[in-house]
């Protein structure tokens, strides 16, 4: 199981990396757009499309690394308050929590995507792209922060971690 957590743990970093190349291509594509249409003065036509997609893909697919490095938005009144065997539990409680969300998100939309790929959805501008790149990012994405939510909660139940990765409470 060690090298499991390892494993999720570079897929994580990998997806973060990807995450951060969708958002400065992006950043590119914007750029590009710009001239193209300020300083060339002619009309872009897959741009707009472009950015949209990359930074959605860049949201699902860098939750992993987000979720690995502690990065989420974390409400911790709860587990600043009560003691470490509590903590324990809270922090099982939310690693089953992020997991069952995550198979949720994954098998809605794993059927949204494979109707996508299936019968060829395409967007309805000129660029005509098809749908399912975009919507892959999804399921992908999600099965990562499965599988760190596994790792994560493996971690606390043998006590490699901290719970919330806070410090032990003094007399708690």
């Amino acid at each position: 199981m060690e090298r499991f957590a390892r494993a999720v743990a570079a897929l994580s970093r990998a997806s973060g990396v990807i995450g951060i190349a969708l958002i400065l291509v992006a950043l590119v594509v914007i750029c590009h757009m710009i001239f193209v249409r300020f300083v060339l003065g002619q009309s872009s036509i897959w741009q707009t499309e472009f950015v949209i997609f990359a930074l959605i893909g860049s949201t699902f697919l860098g939750a992993p690394y987000v979720l690995l490095t502690r990065g989420h938005v974390n409400v911790d009144l709860v587990p600043l308050h009560v003691g470490d065997g509590a903590r324990r539990v809270l922090a099982l409680l939310a690693a089953a929590g992020g997991a069952v969300f995550a198979l949720l998100v994954i098998w809605s939309s794993l059927d949204w995507w494979w109707e996508a790929w299936r019968f060829d959805f395409r967007t309805a501008s000129m660029w005509r792209a098809p749908l399912w790149i975009p919507y892959a990012s999804l399921p992908v994405g999600m099965a990562l922060v499965l599988l760190q939510c596994i790792a994560e909660g493996w971690a606390v139940w043998t006590g490699r971690e901290r719970p919330f990765g806070l410090p032990p409470r003094d007399g708690a």
